[in-house]
């Protein structure tokens, strides 16, 4: 029975943990569990033998940690040699069943850019050479999974596209906030993969079973695929320098049952779930019925923190990155100054609006390769989803293969060179397409002939096989002073396509008034006539106060804002007048928006009246601990923190030329970081030193993989008071306790904290460190304790 076959008709099983039962087999710290697909592979075949023997019918290939940045040259023989083994293992086995072998892809352990140096494309072939190997060796699909970044994320699930025909599963690492790590929630999540085509997508490790079935409801609520839920068996702890888990195999096929009560038809396990559980849970849900998936319908955009529903109350869409009428925007484009679009957008998201059109099409300009830079920009400082605006295709690709997120890309017309160039484009990338009701014969002047136009444009994307809820008709506004009449031909229809075809619909609502005085009067007016018909999104200028007033004014009058607490809010707080779209900013507001040139701008600026000191000390620290605080309450997400930190450097690196002149250059002290033994995962370290830097720490980072020995040697040496060490794998945190404790054993002064995915704070007590970081905000409040209050302490003697 072919994969897409069974999910429709049954329940599946996935093994469970693969690194944490091969440590009870041998594994030593900082061996590399994928090298035992070459160096001992009867023992590879056993475990996989166990968990089919278990139960399991999915069973995940040895290849977890494969790819070249960890095993170079050696990386498709240990891929395909782990393919080889799980078919070894089920050669072994008597199956009533089908059963499937996944090839098991993990993150590669870098930051993408713009938040890290590793480029979408590279990771795109990293990936690409993992599947390309396993899908030749006989995979039967490919598992991505333990992905803790939207962006990562799509650059695997293309590298799979790609690359092979087989189904894609994927799992990603939610925390107790229901969040990535990068800031996704399950909607984004489940709009970006599903926009990408994956068969099957879900939850892994981070979390234990009870856990998880708090984030399972919000996956079942958005999802039209399948659902996975492979947690660990609960919370790890050390006990006698070996890894426990705090549920048991009865408590976690508990759990699991009621997940597949819930609807999650493919379950499994991570971290510590043994055949016991993977057993357990088997019996424990064979009697429950299969949910069958159901298509929800919900039209998603999404950035790389959330998904923004069309349908439903309408939502405005900014519009003042349209270089259209903009002679400042235009300069920005010919001189690439991508930091004045980004400084558009937060300005445009401080109005409240939910998504930003982004055009940079400019006679003389190069589009294609501008508007990937812009869109790469603003989306590293604003969390908005966004409209990707433009008539060239080439343009339009550059930027969705990019886009972190599910875009709204507009657009596509009835004329068949459109619809041929730009339909394969939603569907290889995902995405909403706004699709304008004109064709070869120009706009029809009534509501039928667009009406016709629409139905030919839906019945393109469904050969296509695009979703009709990812389309979003425009039915154009156009110039009431040159044609008397469009206006009613347009609103009416807005609402035949609302009321007879059931669409969403968009509309450039200022169009309607060009050519005539006073326009926001006319189209504030036109806005609340298009609402009135049923019209699902707006594009408009949020900075426009008519339009804003009108918008807000029919909520109330509507009813869509509930108590009219939206409306009250605005206007009681006095916050009725929009921001000027580019105010003069202060250091501190460019560093809490990100924006490094503006910050290093600003830092020359009050350099001129202020000392470096007075700058750090009074506006630069104070923007860090306010996005700090926004961070740690969950208001703002990983990428935001990083671009403050480095707007914050750009304007250190300002100051620090009149500090070295001066000889008052800043160090509170010296912090060595490094990734532990056989980890090659260095992105959660990363942070923590781009973030120390700024607080006016020196970083010693020895990068990733390092031994003990060689940890104890440079803190000998450095005298150093503070290390840092991180971990994501559970294969690789006896290492991490080896070094604590070598480091305690020679170093008495020497205070070691410790951060990564697998840890808990008892955790890193039962390893010995002397204090756990959640994030890299918590590993920064850990230095400033140490640190300035022994410094307090020594001058109160």
């Amino acid at each position: 029975m072919k994969l897409t076959q069974a999910l429709k008709t049954r329940r599946l099983y996935f093994d469970g943990g693969t690194g944490s039962v091969l440590q009870t087999m041998g594994l030593k710290p900082g061996e590399r569990p994928e090298e035992w697909n070459l160096r001992h592979p009867d023992r590879i075949v056993a475990l996989h033998r166990a968990y089919l023997e278990a139960g399991c019918n999915l069973l995940k290939t040895n290849t977890f940690g494969a790819n070249r940045l960890r095993l170079g040259d050696d990386t498709c023989k240990t891929v395909q040699a782990g393919v080889l083994l799980a078919q070894r293992a089920l050669e072994q086995i008597s199956a009533p069943e089908p059963h499937y072998i996944a090839l098991d892809v993990g993150p590669c352990g870098k930051l993408l850019r713009p938040l890290g140096d590793l480029d979408f494309e590279d990771a795109v072939a990293l990936f690409a050479q993992v599947i390309r190997a396993g899908a030749e060796a006989g995979a039967d699909l490919v598992l991505i999974e333990t992905m803790n970044d939207a962006y990562e994320t799509k650059a695997a699930v293309l590298a799979a596209k790609e690359t092979c025909r087989l189904p894609v599963f994927v799992t990603n690492v939610y925390d107790e906030s229901r969040k990535l790590m990068t800031g996704a929630d399950p909607a984004a999540m489940v709009a970006l993969l599903e926009g990408l085509g994956v068969d099957a997508l879900g939850l892994n490790c981070s979390l234990g079973p009870a856990q998880m079935l708090q984030v399972l409801p919000e996956l079942v609520n958005y999802a039209s695929v399948p659902i996975i839920m492979n947690p660990n068996a609960g919370l790890p702890r050390s006990v006698d320098g070996k890894t426990v888990y705090d549920v048991t195999p009865q408590a976690f096929a508990a759990d699991m049952r009621r997940a597949a009560q819930m609807g999650a038809s493919v379950l499994g396990g991570c971290c510590g779930t043994t055949p016991e559980y993977i057993r357990a849970m088997r019996q424990a849900t064979e009697d429950v019925p299969l949910k069958p998936t159901e298509k929800r319908g919900r039209t998603l955009v999404s950035s790389y923190t959330h998904a923004v529903q069309i349908g439903g109350e309408p939502v405005l869409i900014g519009e003042r990155i349209n270089p259209t009428g903009k002679e400042r925007l235009k300069q920005a484009l010919r001189a690439g100054d991508m930091e004045y679009l980004a400084a558009q957008a937060t300005a445009q998201q401080e109005q409240g609006v939910p998504l930003l059109d982004v055009n940079v099409g400019l006679p003389g300009t190069d589009e294609t390769a501008l508007l990937p830079l812009a869109v790469e920009k603003i989306q590293a400082v604003c969390d908005l989803p966004l409209q990707l605006d433009s008539s060239n295709p080439a343009a339009l690709e550059a930027a969705m293969r990019r886009y972190n997120g599910k875009p709204l890309v507009n657009s596509v017309s009835g004329k068949a060179q459109s619809l041929g160039t730009v339909l394969p484009l939603i569907k290889r990338y995902g995405g909403v397409v706004v699709a304008l009701t004109l064709d070869e014969n120009g706009i029809p002047s009534t509501v039928e002939g667009r009406l016709a136009v629409a139905e030919k444009i839906l019945s393109a994307a469904q050969k296509y096989g695009i979703d009709p809820r990812d389309i979003l008709f425009d039915p154009l506004a156009l110039a009431a002073s040159a044609e008397p009449g469009a206006a009613a031909v347009t609103l009416e229809t807005v609402r035949c396509l609302h009321t007879r075809m059931h669409a969403k619909t968009v509309l450039g609502v200022s169009n309607c008034s060009f050519g005539l005085p006073r326009r926001q009067t006319v189209t504030a007016a036109f806005l609340s006539m298009a609402l009135q018909a049923g019209l699902s999104a707006a594009i408009v200028d949020p900075m426009s106060r008519p339009v804003m007033d009108a918008y807000a004014a029919w909520r109330v009058l509507s009813g869509t804002d509930t108590g009219c607490r939206d409306y009250l809010r605005r206007y009681q707080s006095g916050a009725e007048t929009p921001a000027e779209a580019h105010p003069q900013m202060t250091l501190f507001h460019a560093v809490e928006k990100g924006l490094a040139a503006a910050a290093a701008e600003a830092a020359a600026a009050v350099l001129k009246t202020h000392k470096p000191m007075e700058i750090i000390n009074g506006q630069i620290v104070p923007a860090l601990d306010a996005v700090g605080s926004a961070f740690e309450d969950g208001s703002v997400f990983l990428p935001q923190l990083l671009m403050s930190a480095e707007a914050a450097s750009a304007a250190f690196s300002v100051l620090r030329k009149e500090m070295t002149a001066a000889g008052a250059a800043q160090d509170k002290g010296t912090i060595l970081l490094a990734t532990v033994q056989g980890d090659i995962h260095d992105i959660g370290k990363n942070i923590v030193r781009v973030l120390l830097e700024n607080y006016g720490y020196t970083v010693v980072d020895l990068g990733r993989d390092v031994p003990p020995e060689r940890i104890l040697e440079q803190a000998k040496s450095r005298h150093i008071r503070l290390v840092g060490l991180s971990a994501l794998m559970t294969t690789t945190v006896p290492a991490m306790e080896r070094t604590v404790r070598l480091l305690h054993g020679e170093l008495a002064d020497c205070k070691v904290m410790v951060g990564g995915a697998v840890l808990t704070p008892e955790y890193a007590a039962g390893i010995g460190a002397d204090a756990y970081a959640g994030d890299a905000m918590a590993a920064v409040r850990i230095a400033e304790d140490l640190f300035l209050n022994k410094e307090t302490a020594k001058d109160e003697q």
